[in-house]
């Protein structure tokens, strides 16, 4: 009877462990992405002639601006903040506390009414912004505007470039792991009234000619119940970096030049380069969990044979549409999004949702993956089951993966949203 009784004990410590202990799963409730006002819409004609009545700009500088441009599949539809559009642009700090509150207001205003929370309902705040760190923060600034509860838990991300976004869906998923009942709310946006390089070193000058206005609000919450009011179920995410690598980390770089003017040195040779090398890593560890076992053989069998029979034969692409059905990749440019498609042999239709978002709105740096999930809902491309794969690639460098899987078919999306006037017209084809 006693082994009877210490068997049985042992029997329910291990379902109380696997079952009971089991944490929470955390859900993508919905989220809203800012569209800018048509008044703000900068085509290329007005860019240059704008920047032609700048002193700051030789001759040589607004030719190498134009080619950047008119190369870069960014459509006249993507917008600039009202600061840019002043000649000369006015990049003091009232002018980006304007620009905080013209992005972010309205996107939280649009998810409170979507998901009919309060801003009392609100758990976890989480802001990220990569060039821009007022004092008080940006959180501190949306608490306020909303009047937050005095416990809530907030926090302010910066210099974490385009990967912010998916790197703060990281964050609020280890926080709704502890704090149980939670909901979180993620703001992700880049303001760029202080961001303008007024100056002639062409490494500085891309910062001006990709990076449009954009913002995105998303709820992510553990409640109980929460499956029957979300869109997402939250799978997977991943981080890596290369921080530890000189190359990588001066690839994309916010320093002076030799006048003093302030400005983001891009190194795209570089920088393309250490996306392939840090987008590797984080492809091999998620898909070891996410793949199928015979895409997993058939990639272990691939570096076995480059090991030890054939060095110079290349190493397996696991085919990672056997799971995943939609992908969100980094807009940064038409060149890395390209690149990026094919290390992972992605078709058109599977990069269409990064090209077109680049083509409407531009680099919108970290809300930019909100926009090319909304791009899906609106096209109702997404059905029950489906997996989505935001990936998020930065400077410092590094990369973030987040995997989503519906809960229900999104359907009636194409008439709100950032894509509410256009989708109809897209895709569009793009000449590279």
């Amino acid at each position: 009877m006693f082994h009877f009784l210490l068997l049985c004990l042992f029997f329910l410590y291990f379902v109380s462990k696997q079952f009971l202990s089991k944490p929470k799963p955390i859900y993508l409730v919905d989220f809203s992405c800012l569209k800018p006002q048509s008044s703000l819409r900068v085509p290329v004609s007005k860019f240059v002639k704008n920047a032609s009545m700048i002193d700051a700009f030789d001759s040589e500088s607004i030719g190498f601006m134009v080619k950047v441009l008119t190369s870069s599949g960014i459509s006249g539809e993507s917008c600039l903040p009202p600061a840019i559009h002043y000649i000369p642009p006015k990049t003091h700090q009232q002018e980006a506390i304007k620009e905080v509150e013209m992005v972010l207001f309205p996107i939280m205003d649009d998810l409170f009414r979507k998901t009919k929370l309060s801003p009392l309902d609100v758990d976890i705040l989480i802001v990220n912004c990569s060039a821009f760190c007022p004092s008080p923060s940006l959180s501190s600034i949306v608490i306020n505007k909303y009047s937050m509860r005095s416990d809530i838990k907030s926090y302010n991300i910066s210099g974490m470039g385009c990967s912010a976004s998916a790197l703060c869906i990281d964050l609020a998923c280890n926080l709704l792991k502890v704090h149980h009942n939670s909901n979180s709310i993620i703001l992700s946006t880049e303001i760029l009234s202080n961001g303008w390089y007024a100056g002639n070193e062409r490494s500085k000058l891309l910062f001006n000619c990709i990076f449009r206005m954009g913002s995105a609000a998303i709820l992510l919450t553990n409640r109980t119940g929460a499956k029957y009011s979300s869109k997402y179920r939250l799978i997977k995410t991943l981080r890596t970096q290369r921080a530890f690598e000189d190359k990588g980390y001066f690839s994309a770089f916010r320093e002076e030049d030799y006048n003093g003017k302030l400005g983001v040195t891009v190194k795209m040779k570089d920088f393309i380069q250490v996306v392939g090398e840090i987008l590797r890593t984080n492809i091999s560890i998620l898909g070891s969990e996410i793949l199928p076992f015979s895409e997993k053989f058939w990639y272990r069998v691939s570096v076995m044979k480059k090991r030890f029979i054939n060095k110079a034969e290349g190493i397996y692409v696991p085919n990672f549409k056997t799971v995943i059905q939609h992908f969100c990749l980094p807009s940064s440019g038409r060149a890395l999004i390209r690149e990026i498609g094919k290390s992972l042999k992605l078709s058109e239709r599977d990069m269409e949702p990064a090209l077109m978002t680049l083509h409407r709105f531009g680099n919108q740096s970290s809300s930019s993956l909100r926009y090319e999930l909304a791009y899906l809902e609106a096209k109702e491309r997404v059905q029950k089951g489906d997996k989505i794969w935001l990936l998020g690639i930065g400077t410092g460098p590094k990369c973030t993966s987040v995997v989503l899987e519906s809960v229900r078919p999104i359907v009636g999306e194409s008439s709100k949203g950032p894509w509410d006037d256009c989708i109809h017209q897209y895709p569009i084809e793009v000449e590279d």
